[in-house]
């Protein structure tokens, strides 16, 4: 059966964050492999994580998955697709450089 409509599950999740003058990041890594697709939300519950510049900090918290359903996955795909082909610009001149 194909699901029309979105699941939710929780998940623990591994929050990583950096801010130095070589890194300003933030990862978020699901536990047992869960991967996200086309669509899906993940919302990262607990306080707003704070680092100062210089520090890095590495922390567990709980995550929601929010799947998306088949129809909402497809349009995903199809809008990715076509707002990807806004980042080519190819220009064709008649005219020759020296």
């Amino acid at each position: 059966m194909i699901a029309l409509r979105r699941t939710s599950f929780d998940t623990p999740c591994r929050v990583e964050i950096e801010c130095s003058d070589e890194n300003l990041c933030a990862h978020v890594e699901l536990a047992n492999g869960v991967v996200v697709g086309p669509g899906d939300r993940v919302r990262v519950h607990g306080a707003p994580i704070r680092v100062g510049f210089g520090e890095s900090r590495v922390i567990d918290r709980i995550a929601t998955v929010e799947r998306a359903g088949a129809l909402e996955r497809l349009w995903t795909k199809l809008a990715g697709h076509f707002e990807m082909t806004e980042l080519y610009e190819v220009s064709f001149t008649d005219r020759t450089t020296i």
